[in-house]
């Protein structure tokens, strides 16, 4: 009896930059308002006790792997002293990965007295998702810029997957059960240099969960 082989092929699925959308929109975005539950205070760096910057939110709806329905993930960072809060490391305080739930989300209030532009993005993107039959990270955004003749720069990131990293493996292992973190999200500082994030300068950023524990790592390499 014959036998047939099947090559099984990895998927990356990338975030495709979909265009301007509602700042407070229930979606997987960049810029924007933080959504969260009523009473929620405005997450602050620990080193400088300033008001972070907010990122990105994830619909963790929008992975696989046991993350369905374990709500929103807020990514932020700390912009009041770029470079001395250390904002790139997950356990610096400079940064916070945060699971809000769902049900119940509304935006989170700006604190008094502080500028915006140390707070939110100047842009709010929407994010759609595209899978694309290949493992490297890489190799899918070159692929999917050539097949769909649009910039490789449309690319804001990847969903779930493998970490493409630009220095060292730095996967978090989980405060909580110690096993190490999935990926989440991978991020690109954006295409527009007046409103992209602050990655070190082409850098890009990892953001990690583990779903049973509702536990979330943040940083970015450059």
């Amino acid at each position: 009896m014959s036998r047939v082989c099947r090559r099984v092929l990895a998927v990356t699925t990338l975030m495709i930059d979909a265009g301007p959308v509602a700042s407070a929109a229930q979606i997987t975005r960049t810029g924007g308002v933080p959504l969260a539950p009523a009473g929620t205070a405005w997450p602050c760096c620990t080193s400088c006790e300033g008001p972070m910057q907010f990122l990105a939110q994830v619909v963790l709806d929008d992975l696989r792997g046991g993350f369905e329905g374990r709500g929103i993930l807020a990514l932020f960072a700390c912009q009041n002293d770029p470079g001395m809060c250390g904002d790139w490391e997950p356990d610096s305080g400079g940064n916070q990965a945060v699971i809000f739930p769902t049900d119940g989300a509304q935006p989170l209030p700006q604190p008094d007295g502080v500028d915006e532009e140390l707070l939110l993005l100047g842009s709010v993107r929407a994010v759609s998702p595209v899978h694309v039959d290949e493992s490297d990270y890489g190799k899918a955004g070159e692929e999917w810029s050539a097949g769909s003749g649009r910039s490789a720069s449309s690319v804001l990131g990847q969903l779930g997957g493998d970490p493409a990293w630009i220095q060292n493996d730095e996967t978090p292992s989980c405060p909580s059960c110690a096993a190490p973190m999935p990926l989440v999200v991978q991020l690109e500082e954006g295409p527009d240099h007046s409103t992209a994030m602050n990655f070190g300068g082409c850098g890009s950023a990892y953001a990690f969960a583990c779903a049973p524990c509702g536990r979330a790592k943040f940083l970015w390499q450059c």
